[in-house]
């Protein structure tokens, strides 16, 4: 059996070695073979950076969207076939379904991402423009451009297509090619995956490779613009972030390690209750979805002192109905761990914590299988623990990653977030209850030892997605002993593929560098109104400058009576004067924002197919009867959409009044017809 290929500079190439074999989880079979020597990484880096980089870096957020979108839609007619490749690793289906489905669903989202919230440019400005003079004349903004490197991925073995996946779509996004590096026990399935995206033809060249090698000498030929995103042991983690080409360049390092996640059960839970089974059914599903091998499965369950034996028992119950055997058979709930390898992990590591507390279910030398020789495949049991002093350190220092979990007593709030906190830092922990108070306490007393926190009651039950599972909107990642990093967050997982940078200059030269109006810059203003014009003929800075209008107090008595809005100081002069903001009756804010329409609205059809909305609005200066109110509204940044007839464009809008003071400042939100082909 010929070892797994590599997919580098543009080609793939075969190992000569003979390498080591990969065994299926499940019957012990020899699967593939894996590399142990290492490639010419420095020739893989240097071709991202030379070749996928400026192919990436030539699309626009929303072009790199459009084709993680359709990578999406390939993957998914493909993914039966990794479904059953993923049986090998000694996942069932629904595990295989929580690996692949997640993964494409990352894809999805990124791209989803990419196109609704990042411009259709090659840069992203961050935030507003920052007066730097009082005249004016200088100013200054924050841009976002791509690194100039290459993503590196060193993955874990749990997850082997949702791992490069969701590290690949924000850093594809951001314009930063990739080269992942895979653990070797399921880097088949990885490598299966890489075929099916390499054959759709639809990733630009060089965008991302594949090593199904050895580590070699990766990390000594990266640079500055390089990044590395690692998931595993925080052990392993440690000794990558020190190495001298990570120390020496400060090259990004990101790490998202094991760590011993925790779920607390609320004090207001009552043995049989909603609350009570939330939590119950949870730590289950937990401890037996890909037989507990996911770095977010609950490791420590905290439950109030005088619930412990009803929870145990619930608990035991329920893991009895778990049948643990070969994937094929449909009955089978639990699979196989990765490898034989991984079995005596787990079972060294259930020695250490079970000298601090006894079994409730469980058996770490046996286990009864379906389907499957026990020997053979990498089978165990589910085990749980009971630990009634919960201030042993075990529970909270050694990780068994496997399907083990251990229940530990509190009485308090205030204990329950020491005990948490003394996992010295963690991916994910969960409070189950009903109470609100109690879920205030804990989840601010725990969130700085936590990446993210789940409050699960009977209402976000019906949607939850559950304790273990990253969503690509919200950040994966946690403090201390889990890494110290974060992944996905929705754009902050594109922009972390970036660079900040604090541009100075004049307006007029930030606009042309940002590539949109900023104030400050000049205006183009002519006979052509800009709602006349089509997208691509609309430039930043076309203005039209329309008033001046009066406002009169019928006007605002008028507005009072046709909306409703009343308000004491629309119609009530004393009460007006009284307030200390006003002179006297003011004119409606939103009395105003329609009086700008009114002003710059070409009324004819045209271009301007719709107003989506007003952004950033704010009233800054009183409007009274008698003041006279000019708009000057300004195309600040102009987004053509990919494959539709039309695009988006911000507008600047600056109302004011008669004295040169600006009344209300915003930004309107238009869709532009492209014109006709």
């Amino acid at each position: 059996m010929a070892p797994l290929r590599s997919y580098v500079a543009g080609s793939w190439h075969v190992p000569r070695d003979e390498g080591a074999p990969l065994l299926d989880a499940v019957t012990g079979q020899e699967v593939a073979r894996i590399s142990t020597a290492g490639l010419d990484f420095g020739a893989a880096l240097a071709y991202g950076r030379r070749v996928g980089g400026p192919a990436l870096r030539e699309l626009t957020f929303h072009q790199r969207a459009a084709l993680l979108k359709a990578l999406a839609s390939h993957l998914r007619e493909h993914r039966e076939e990794l479904y059953e490749l993923s049986a090998r690793t000694g996942a069932t289906l629904g595990d295989a379904r929580f690996d692949v489905d997640g993964g494409i669903g990352v894809l999805f989202s990124y791209s989803g991402k990419g196109r609704r919230e990042l411009p259709n440019s090659t840069v992203h400005v961050d935030g507003a423009v920052e007066p730097l003079g009082k005249g004016g004349s200088f100013a200054g903004l924050h841009l976002y451009t791509p690194m100039r490197g290459v993503a590196v991925q060193i993955n874990a073995f749990n997850f082997p297509v949702w791992g490069p996946l969701e590290k690949f779509a924000p850093a594809f996004v951001a314009g930063v090619p990739s080269l992942v590096k895979p653990a070797s026990q399921t880097a088949y399935l990885t490598e299966r995956l890489v075929e099916l995206i390499v054959a759709s033809g639809i990733l630009p060249e060089g965008s991302l490779q594949l090593a199904c090698a050895g580590p070699g000498d990766l990390l000594d030929h990266l640079t500055e613009q390089d990044l590395v995103f690692f998931t595993g042991s925080a052990a392993t983690a440690q000794k990558l972030r020190v190495h001298p080409s990570i120390t020496g360049r400060s090259v990004r390092f990101n790490a998202e390690a094991d760590s011993l996640n925790c779920s607390v059960l609320g004090p207001d839970a009552t043995p049989g209750g909603e609350v009570f089974e939330l939590f119950v059914k949870q730590l289950v599903t937990e401890m037996t979805v890909k037989a507990g091998q996911k770095c977010t499965a609950i490791r420590r369950a905290f439950v109030p002192a005088h619930l412990m034996d009803a929870v145990a028992e619930a608990a035991a119950a329920r893991l009895a109905r778990v049948t643990v055997g070969n994937p094929a058979n449909p009955d089978v709930r639990m699979g196989a761990l990765a490898s034989l390898g991984q079995r005596e992990e787990v079972r060294r590591s259930l020695k250490a914590l079970m000298q601090a507390g006894t079994t409730v279910y469980g058996d770490a030398e046996r286990v009864e299988v379906v389907d499957a020789d026990p020997e053979r495949g990498a089978f165990v049991s589910p085990v749980l623990l009971r630990v009634d002093d919960a201030g042993l350190a075990e529970p909270h220092e050694v990780e068994a990653f496997g399907p083990v979990s251990s229940l530990l007593p509190y009485t308090s709030a205030a204990e329950v977030v020491e005990l948490a906190a003394r996992g010295q830092g963690s991916l994910v922990g969960s409070v189950v209850t009903g109470d609100p108070d109690f879920a205030r306490e804990v989840v601010l007393g725990a969130a700085p030892w936590h990446g993210r926190l789940l409050v699960l009651d009977p209402e976000a039950a019906k949607e939850s997605t559950g304790h273990g599972s990253p969503l690509p909107m919200l950040v994966h990642g946690g403090p201390g002993r889990a890494g110290g990093g974060e992944e996905l967050g929705g754009v902050r997982g594109v922009l972390h593929h970036m660079r900040r940078t604090a541009v100075q200059g004049s307006p007029d030269m930030l606009a042309k560098v940002a590539g949109r109006w900023v104030p400050g810059a000049g205006r183009s203003v002519t006979d052509v109104h800009p709602f006349r014009k089509h997208l691509e003929d609309l430039r930043p800075g076309d203005t039209v400058v329309a008033g001046p209008r009066p406002v009169s107090l019928a006007d605002v008595e008028h507005f009072a009576e046709f909306t409703g809005d009343t308000f004491y100081a629309h119609m009530d002069e004393e009460a007006a004067r009284a307030n200390p903001f006003f002179d006297g009756r003011v004119a409606h804010g939103y009395l105003v924002v329609s009086l700008a329409a009114g002003l710059f609205v070409q009324p004819d059809p045209g271009p301007v197919l719709a107003n989506y909305g007003l952004e950033n609005l704010r009233f800054l200066t009183p409007v009274y009867p008698g003041d006279e109110l000019t708009v000057t509204l300004t195309a600040k940044q102009i987004d053509p959409r990919e494959g539709a007839e039309y695009g988006e464009v911000r507008w600047d809008a600056d109302v004011t009044k008669q004295d040169g003071s600006s009344v209300a400042r915003y930004d309107v939100l238009t869709l532009v017809a492209k014109r006709a082909t």
